[in-house]
């Protein structure tokens, strides 16, 4: 009978006095279990007489129950197969694929020639543990955050749906669905998926919005999570399908895409209470890969749009004042020097292109990515108003801090609160479901991806087929905000009157009026009409058709959509004309300010509207 010949577990032999090796040794007891028993060489080398010492010393060694033994690479390779797929796969490779064994052979003897130097990059890599972190208590805090964003969005669309969708506002959804209906038949079921094809009334919407409202409340009191994301995610679908233009944001999309994949992560239990549980690893690659996309698009489209003011570093001279909604911090932040500003750019592009490659590194350098991203979600935060944008980026980032950085906080393991790590516990999906999907989700988000580098991919036209039949559910999404910068702010002012000659002004709650007002702090609440009017003030009427929507809905005085602006001149009464004047507005000085009190200061630049007459929208 050969050494070793047992018949009990295979072994794994290790120089014992070696940190380095002992480290990693821990790593493989995690992923293999009780599937292989590990002994240091120091004290089973009297076993194994005709190994000798330099052999032990030189490479861990791998005696498997039926006595073959296995060196270098191939030897952690087997001990790995026996626990992970990934090891399956990479023994597969090593035995099967050309140039693999060599390779990995040769880099197994570099880094064993260079201990020390790699002892170093693994602690400044991993820290003094280096066993496959997991990630339950982010998980649990990454779902309580996402349901408050889902509570918050729900309670956004209620408050504005009469206004925007309702049957007194701009675009009522009784009247938008039946003509998408008459328009394109059976196929806008599919076009615009959406529960509210059931009942296109304002009551559908709102009975929407509260259920979405209770679904959120249920998220974040831990209840049946996947069944109760599943709800919130095809309620907001809807809400979003039937808001049309006035629901278009990135961060739309943004929240539709994490409600779906976070279906996945969810455990699988219908109480609040129960062990914390770590995620399925292809649930989480699937959220990483999205915060990935989601920052270093944001970075790529800067650049490859051609923009000249983030080439030359100069976009934040004008970002502070022409963004959609600035608020006050955004008039302070504008005074900065131009070098305080160019770094500002330097740092934003550091944060967006390079450290989005730090998720794929080991777990420090994963905690320095997401502090970044954190960081700057503050500063856009504290700088602009986008709703529930910046929060939902944030909380992604709770998925790249593994357990051991809480377990120092203490959420980890305390008695009378939440009490145990738990790597068991029932999932929804098996593994042979979770990474087909995530593969198929994986491959066609690549093409919305594609679309940051502005080159046409023809390796992915095959999948551009398939993702224009998912992209109505909007769930598979590409990003990236301010590709270019716009150097100018316009505004336009609706003015009403009953004689053609006396002109009353409309003020909205939000978007800059008054030269006098404070820009207002808004977020997390999205007002959506402010929103939509800076992107109308951009190109000329004809490009907002919802535009003439709104204007006859002031014309007839609807008053669901007069209680979306600040001031109604008319006190309910319809004008007799309308029109809508445009004017060009920057932020004031610091001594501007000073002498007059002023945010702002105009120029008239002509009409938006020319004066119109209800009779005329007839």
């Amino acid at each position: 009978m050969k050494s070793g010949e047992t018949g009990q577990r295979p072994l794994l032999i290790y120089d014992g006095e070696c940190r380095f090796c002992c480290k990693w040794i821990e790593r493989w007891k995690s992923i293999t279990g009780d599937r292989v028993d590990y002994a240091p060489s120091q004290a089973v080398a009297g076993k194994f007489p005709e190994i000798a010492a330099e052999d032990f010393a030189g490479s861990v060694i791998f005696v498997d129950a039926d006595g073959t033994r296995s060196r270098e690479a191939e030897a952690v390779f087997r001990s790995l197969a026996t626990g992970s797929v990934a090891g399956r796969l990479a023994l597969m490779a090593f035995r099967r694929v050309p140039g693999f064994a060599p390779v990995t052979n040769g880099f197994y003897r570099f880094v064993a020639r260079n201990r020390g130097l790699f002892s170093v990059l693994t602690t400044l890599g991993w820290g003094t543990d280096v066993r496959p972190p997991t990630y339950a208590v982010g998980t649990f805090l990454f779902l309580r955050v996402l349901g408050l964003i889902y509570g918050i969005a729900f309670a956004s669309y209620l408050v504005q749906v009469p206004g925007l969708s309702g049957s007194g506002g701009i675009m009522p959804v009784e009247l938008i669905f039946p003509q998408t209906l008459e328009a394109a038949g059976t196929r806008a079921y599919w076009q615009l998926p959406s529960l509210v094809w059931l009942s296109p009334t304002e009551a559908m919407l709102t009975g929407l919005s509260v259920a979405g409202l209770v679904f959120s409340a249920l998220l974040i009191a831990g209840i049946a999570q996947p069944i109760v994301l599943a709800a919130l995610w095809a309620a907001y679908l809807s809400l979003v399908v039937a808001g049309g233009v006035f629901y278009s944001f990135q961060w739309d999309g943004l929240l539709l895409e994490v409600g779906l994949l976070a279906i996945l992560v969810a455990p699988w239990r219908l109480g609040p209470r129960g062990i914390l549980q770590n995620p399925h690893p292809a649930a989480r690659l699937l959220l990483w890969w999205l915060l990935f996309r989601l920052m270093f698009s944001s970075g790529v489209v800067k650049l490859s749009s051609g923009d000249p003011t983030w080439a030359n570093l100069t976009a934040l001279d004008f970002h502070y004042w022409t963004q959609p909604l600035p608020n006050a911090v955004s008039w302070f932040m504008n005074l900065l020097p131009d070098w305080a500003q160019r770094t500002s750019v330097v740092g934003m592009f550091g944060v967006e292109l390079l450290l989005p490659f730090l998720i794929w590194l080991p777990r420090r350098f994963r905690l320095v990515a997401a502090a970044g991203f954190v960081a700057l979600q503050i500063v856009v935060e504290l700088t602009g108003n986008y709703g529930f944008f910046n929060v939902l980026t944030a909380a992604l980032c709770l998925l790249l801090i593994d357990d051991s950085s809480w377990r120092k906080l203490g959420m980890i393991g305390r008695r009378g609160g939440r009490t145990e790590l738990g790597e068991g516990g029932r999932r929804w999906f098996p593994s042979a479901i979770m990474w087909p999907v995530a593969l198929a989700i994986f491959l066609l988000s690549l093409v919305p991806f594609s679309g940051a580098f502005r080159q046409p991919l023809p390796v992915l036209e095959p999948l551009a087929g398939v993702y224009e039949h998912v992209a109505p559910f909007r769930s598979i999404n590409g990003y990236g905000l301010f590709a270019v910068m716009t150097t100018e702010r316009n505004e336009i002012t609706f003015e009403g009157s009953d004689d053609g000659l006396n002109w009353k002004t409309y003020e909205f709650r939000y978007k800059p009026g008054d030269l006098q007002s404070r820009p207002p702090f808004v977020a997390p609440y999205m007002p959506r009409l402010d929103w939509q009017m800076w992107f109308a003030a951009l190109g000329g009427v004809e490009q907002s058709p919802w535009m003439f929507w709104f204007v006859s809905a002031l014309l007839k005085a609807e008053p669901q959509t007069l209680a979306l602006l600040k001031t109604d001149p008319f006190d309910g009464r319809s004008p007799r004309y309308l029109r809508a004047l445009l004017d060009s507005y920057t932020f004031t000085t610091w001594e501007e300010r000073q002498t007059t009190g002023a945010w702002w200061k105009s120029e008239a630049k002509g009409f938006y509207i020319r004066e119109i007459s209800a009779d005329q929208l007839r």
